[in-house]
């Protein structure tokens, strides 16, 4: 029986809908750590300075803070660590192409769980 109290679990970055104008959303799975889905789930999670940037072509967010898994061992991840973001090549591409120009940037405004249970931002 799936676990229905994470289900509709959602983290929202409601400062970036006042300081930002959005074109376009885009939905990206993320590379995380063992520890880290763990402490998605466990609500510890702050969207509030993090952005995204590129580097070899690959997106990757910065300053998402996901605390530290609690009952984590010596292998608990670094809490604000760079995150490799996984999206089309197609998407890629375009993103790549607006940030160039003046004045855009990419800022992530949402973090859940989607139903097949992976972190998606």
């Amino acid at each position: 029986m799936a676990d229905k109290k994470n289900k509709n679990l959602e983290f929202v970055n409601r400062k970036a809908k006042f300081e930002y104008h959005f074109l376009e959303e885009f939905e990206a799975g993320m590379v995380l750590q063992g520890t880290e889905i763990k402490s998605i789930r466990g609500g510890f999670v702050n969207l509030n300075d993090a952005y995204c940037f590129f580097k070899n072509d690959e997106l990757w967010v910065r300053s998402l803070y996901i605390k530290e898994y609690k009952f984590g061992t010596y292998d608990n991840h670094e809490p604000r660590r760079p995150r490799k973001l996984l999206l089309k090549r197609i998407e890629l591409r375009k993103l790549q192409k607006k940030v160039k120009e003046r004045g855009f940037t990419i800022v992530p405004y949402r973090l859940y769980i989607s139903e097949r249970g992976f972190a998606k931002l």
